[in-house]
């Protein structure tokens, strides 16, 4: 998939594989590739740039975490506030393509005409 098809839509995506819990880099990049059946790959530098922008604004916040015998990485989490932001762009998305699909779909779209 093109990467600016997932752009406008990162935040929430990232916001989403973090809701269950603490995630580092790799994981998160993991875990969107596996939630979309492989359809999208994130590369590290689109999601370490939002990833601090996201910690900034306050709606995640990250440790050093290391395990037995790995280097140290950092975990990112929800802030209270990210859990708040992303109930919104599931609303936003949900609005987002009942729109479109009322178009591309018209007859779909139940008591809407053409």
């Amino acid at each position: 998939m093109k990467a600016d098809a997932v752009r406008g839509h990162l935040d929430g995506l990232l916001l989403a594989v973090l809701e269950p819990g603490p995630l580092h880099g790799y994981a998160i990049i993991a875990a969107v590739q596996r939630r979309s059946g492989g359809v999208l790959e994130l590369r590290t530098g689109t999601i370490y740039p939002a990833l601090n922008r996201l910690e900034r604004v306050g709606l995640l916040s990250s440790s050093w975490e290391s395990a037995a015998g790995e280097r140290r990485r950092r975990c990112y989490e929800l802030t209270e506030e990210g859990r708040r932001t992303l109930a919104g762009e599931r609303t936003a998305w949900d609005e987002f393509t009942t729109a479109i699909g009322s178009v591309l779909n018209p007859a779909a779209a139940p008591g809407l005409t053409s």
